[in-house]
Parts: C-alpha cells; structure tokens; sequence
C-alpha cells in the first residue's frame, strides 16, 4: 500500500495538461471488441483503470501494440470469448467498474457475454439493471449463476427495438448502443446519455460503419449493420482532471494554467466554479486561473443561499462536485451541495472537518459548505481516500493545508489520475509517494 506525504501552504503555479478522458477511455477501448479490423486509439489515460482494461483485451487475445504510453493499435481478429468465463477474468473485472462495457461489444459479436459484479468505487449502489433490460429487449437472454458469481447473457440473433432507458445512464446507454449498432433492425433509444464521450463513441462506430444519428441529443437512433471497420480515435481531454486543476489553482492561490483544455466540451463546468468566484481567462484551448486572494460565492437574486447539484448532461457533472465542495472551503459565503445520484459519495467530509473545514453533512445526498474566507488554514491531518474524486479534493485540501497530512490508499487515486504527483510537483507542490 502506498500513501501521499502532502506538505500544504504553497501557492501552485504553472502550466499543466489534462490527461485524455478516463469514462471516454473505458467505453472506446470495450468498442475495439465489435471490429476485426485495426482500430488505433491515442490520448489514452496512462492509469490503473484504462491499463487494466488493456490488459484483460490482451488475454481474450485481442492483437494489443501500445507503440507509447497515450497510443495503441488493437485488433480483435481472434479474441478468445472462453476467457471471459474464467477464474482470470473474474478476478481482474471484479476490480474494474468498466468490464461491464465489455458486454455490449461481445453481444453483438459473440453472441453471449459475462458480467461479474461490479468492481470500482465505493460511492453507493450502481445497478447494472438498466444494462440488462436493455440487452433483453434486444433479444438476450439473461440469467444469473450463484456458482460462479457472473451474470451470463446469450443471443443467437440481437434484434432492433424500441428502448425507453429508465435513467440516461452513461456506461448503459454506450453498453446497449454498442449491442445494437450489429442488431438486425433498427433501435430507437429514448432517454439516452449525450455526454461529450457518448458523443466521441457514436462517432468513432459510425466511422467504423456504424449508422447511428441523433448524436448529441437524448434520442439514438441506431441501425444496426453487419460488420465495422477500423478507424483511428482520439480521446478529448479528461473534464474532470480540467475541473480538479480548477479547484486546486484556487484553493492554493497558484496562477495557473491549464493548457489544451478541450473547452468547447466543458459544458457548465467552468460556469459552476464561476459561481464561487473563481476568475477565469479563456486563451484559444486554454484556461488561466490568475492568483485570487479572495473568492465569493455568488448568491441567486432573491438573495439565497447558492445550491450546486449534480445532473445528466448538459446539466453538471457528479464526478466534480467532490471537488467543488472542498474547493468552497475557502470562499467566501455559503454554498449548498447536492449530490443526487450516489448515497456514499459524501462520506468524506468528515475527514475535511477533522481539517478545519466547516460543513455541515445534512443527510448523505445535502452538505452546507461554509467558507472560511483564508481566515483560518486547514490544518494537516492523516486520511484514507474512499474513491477516485474524494480522493482527490482530500488531496487539494492537504494541498492548501497547513503542516503535514499522509494520505492512504492512493491506489484509488491512481485509478483516475495519471502520475498526479509528479504533474502536481512541477507546479511547486510538496508531495512524496510512501511505501
């Protein structure tokens, strides 16, 4: 196990790039599975996540050439499909949230699919139903064996057919869009994710010969066809690390800058920090955060209290409202955070409190935030990292923080973040990776 050894009160300054996006990463490299053809992906996340996904395509067989670190050429032109019935698989997948995009490419092509339950965060309950109702609807089969722990799902022939998704769920809508772009027929999907990444996959399968249109939108129409080709991809830059760099240039008062931002995906992103008084220049692809020795929480027109909530797309992100509630911490003002979708996810304040901060944890979804105005610092403490993005506002607390503060069970960290310290010491910071 390793931890971090943060020591705080340094103002981080400099220029730093957003890796390529790790939730694009999993779903475009599970795609490579429907085409035996050469399909080259670059901007690939160097992380514990993407590598192990990597990884378990190259034991089904699939042709892996990782010519650097961020580009690889794969091709699945002899995949073994008994290996995802195997003691190997169940035990790397098990890790891994993402092995369940696994199914959709194998489905279509394979006609049958293993999902074991789902590894990754704990941050609350993810129910993989959406998923299987979608594959049933399309024709499979689906059963789950207590003997072996997977969900075994098999179709001799996938059929297009009118889907009506019970949430607009990211990794469903891409898992079932992959099973029906070779399903005989067409597939309406209402109700569907229309993130940037489900936008890049759409587009790459129709580049590989996929017919997919209403791209961007809440409705997929896509008619399946009998074989793809290659292509070549390339990964937008990773929002959520756009969002953190945010967070971290305000919170430690550092001038900043964050280059090839990918700023026309951002969506409410930048706009969110905004309303805590976070000033931003936007420079071409690029977005400077000038040192501020104060920010303010913006409040509505009536005069109340700021509430900053997580929504599908186009609304805002779940996976930044970790880090914007640390990021409040300093501001001036009050804000209420809402984290709808995950009932664990704000677990960790207790660990901010313990710092110095002052929140208030109303209940598992609500926290008030009320900010400190750099009347006081966060003192240095020792924490454990309960998930990738608590993980990292703990991070950017120990960051501004005065004193030393050791934090364990950076494993999780390094699922999303590509050699964080390293990036982060060349901004100035004080950190050192402990065994």
């Amino acid at each position: 196990m390793q931890s971090f050894e943060v020591r705080g009160g340094k103002k981080l300054s400099g220029e730093i790039t957003p890796q390529g996006a790790k939730n694009e990463a999993l779903q475009i490299i599970s795609a490579v599975l429907l085409s035996p053809e050469k399909i080259t992906i670059s901007n690939i996340p160097d992380i514990v996540d993407v590598n192990l996904l990597i990884e378990l395509l190259a034991e089904m067989k699939v042709k892996v050439n990782r010519i650097s670190r961020d580009t690889c050429i794969f091709q699945a032109d002899d995949v073994d499909v008994d290996y995802l019935h195997s003691e190997s698989y169940h035990k790397k997948s098990g890790k891994l949230r993402g092995s369940v995009m696994l199914a959709g490419p194998m489905l279509a092509r394979f006609k049958k699919a293993y999902i074991p339950k789902p590894g990754g965060d704990k941050i609350g309950r993810r129910r993989l139903d959406t998923h299987i109702i979608g594959f049933e609807k399309l024709g499979a089969r689906f059963s789950y064996h207590t003997d072996d722990g997977f969900f075994h799902l098999e179709s001799a022939d996938l059929k297009g057919a009118a889907i009506l998704l019970d949430e607009p769920s990211v990794t469903g809508t891409a898992n079932i869009l992959m099973a029906a772009s070779m399903a005989v027929g067409t597939t309406p999907m209402y109700n569907a994710a229309c993130e940037p990444y489900m936008q890049q996959l759409c587009r790459m399968l129709n580049r590989t010969g996929a017919n997919i249109s209403g791209i961007g939108s809440n409705l997929l129409v896509i008619k399946g066809v009998d074989t793809l080709g290659g292509t070549d991809h390339r990964m937008l830059p990773d929002m959520i690390e756009v969002g953190s760099f945010i967070g971290l240039a305000a919170m430690t008062q550092g001038d900043t800058t964050i280059k090839n931002a990918g700023i026309e995906h951002l969506g409410v992103i930048p706009e969110r920090f905004q309303q805590l008084g976070i000033q931003m220049n936007f420079v071409g692809d690029d977005i400077h955060i000038p040192s501020q020795e104060f920010y303010e929480i913006k409040k509505y027109m009536d005069g109340g209290v700021l509430t900053v909530y997580d929504h599908p797309w186009p609304g805002f992100t779940p996976d930044l409202l970790s880090i914007v509630l640390v990021t409040a911490i300093q501001a001036r003002g009050s804000v209420l955070i809402h984290q709808k979708m995950f009932e664990s996810r704000l677990f960790f304040v207790d660990k901010l409190i313990d710092m110095g901060a002052q929140i208030i944890l109303c209940d598992p979804h609500r926290a008030v935030v009320i900010g400190l105005e750099r009347e006081q610092h966060l003192r240095g403490i020792t924490m454990s990292s309960p998930d990738i993005r608590a993980g990292v506002a703990l991070l950017i607390a120990a960051l501004s923080a005065q004193g030393k503060s050791t934090i364990q069970n950076i494993e999780q960290i390094d699922r999303g973040y590509q050699n964080i310290d390293e990036r982060l010491i060349k901004l100035g910071a004080d950190i050192k990776r402990v065994n």
